[in-house]
């Protein structure tokens, strides 16, 4: 539950936003992770004298402007599971790369947005490599997830990359939004999912915005019913509808309008998270989202039972090569590439 301790003001109100984001139906939650890491070895992992003293395998506290997250060697987060929802991936800055327990693989990035649909049990790592040998390795990754209605829990899994340059922008004086879904300033989006909250009728919008110093841009309104929240992640300030914001802050929408957002004196990154809510009563546990405990429980138990031995890789917390581009690859061996 949110802790609305900055004052609401009209139809808004106002919180402390973590690294952590409080989200509403049909978001189930959302993250945002910024590191500076440093140049990295030929393991694409930091330096030994840099991650001693660190509690490895669940390491949250920023220290010399990084942290492991579950990595060991590289950062990031080795095999672990999803089971009903779509969890979606943007690589703003830096890599991610990724292996499944159905046999995909991949390195994305530097824009690219990675969609997975884990309607079924699904595991897979997502390890951030410290590609860059010869300077630093900063990164900026924001992951959200969008839950499944129960008809559409239990259905075929899907992987998808859609690299960046694929990705359409809208963009305005001072302003340019990266339209991840929905549709915003023009132009739309959708899931790539076979399964989705996204598709059909329901209002979902995943934006990501870029304001200049002083620069204004206008959040129109959403579809009646829609739960709508505005993450304000980086800047200084800025105002809604002439309600002062400081960074750091989710601003719950209360009402139905178009919100003005001008931008204070520093370079901002806002994010719109919307969508019609699906409303059915479901239970959940750790990484599962089904439609009762005792599904929950089954769940839990086959993944203890099943996830180490469908595992089909070497190892649950591997990089890629070092010399990878971005790509994806599925078990039949087709692969995709960005646009030259």
């Amino acid at each position: 539950m949110a802790l609305f301790s900055r004052k609401p003001t009209g139809p808004f109100k106002v919180s402390i936003l973590g690294m952590h984001w409080d989200t509403e139906d049909p978001f189930i939650f959302a993250s945002h992770h910024e590191d500076d890491y440093p140049q990295g070895n030929r393991q694409q992992a930091p330096p030994l004298e840099q991650i001693g003293g660190r509690d490895l395998g669940r390491d949250y506290e920023k220290r010399l402007g990084f942290r492991m997250y579950h990595g060991k060697v590289v950062p990031g987060f080795p095999m672990h599971a999803h089971w009903g929802y779509e969890t979606i991936t943007l690589a703003q800055v830096g890599y991610v790369d990724h292996r499944d327990h159905m046999g995909i693989e991949g390195r994305f990035g530097f824009g690219d947005v990675q969609w997975v649909c884990a309607s079924s049990r699904y595991s897979h790592n997502e390890m951030y490599p410290l590609a860059n040998q010869e300077d630093r390795n900063p990164n900026d990754i924001t992951q959200i997830m969008l839950n499944l209605p129960l008809e559409l829990k239990n259905k075929d899994n899907a992987v998808n990359t859609v690299w960046d340059r694929d990705i359409p922008r809208a963009s305005g004086y001072g302003w340019e939004a990266k339209v991840i879904c929905g549709r915003f300033g023009g132009v739309s989006a959708g899931s790539p999912s076979p399964e989705s909250w996204a598709h059909g009728d329901h209002g979902v919008r995943i934006v990501r915005l870029e304001l200049d110093p002083g620069a204004s841009v206008v959040v129109d309104r959403g579809m009646d019913g829609a739960n709508r929240n505005i993450y304000f992640i980086s800047g200084k300030d800025a105002s809604f509808n002439g309600t002062p914001v400081e960074k750091e802050s989710r601003v719950k929408l209360l009402e139905n309008i178009d919100v003005t957002i001008v931008n204070g004196e520093e370079p901002s990154v806002i994010w719109l998270l919307e969508g019609k809510p699906i409303g059915q009563k479901m239970a959940s546990f750790g990484p599962i989202y089904l439609a009762n405990l005792k599904e929950v429980r089954a769940g839990l138990d086959e993944i203890r039972k099943n996830e180490y031995g469908e595992w089909p890789w070497q190892l649950i917390d591997s990089a890629q090569p070092l010399e990878s581009e971005r790509f994806i690859r599925y078990p039949d061996g087709t692969e995709r590439r960005p646009p030259e």
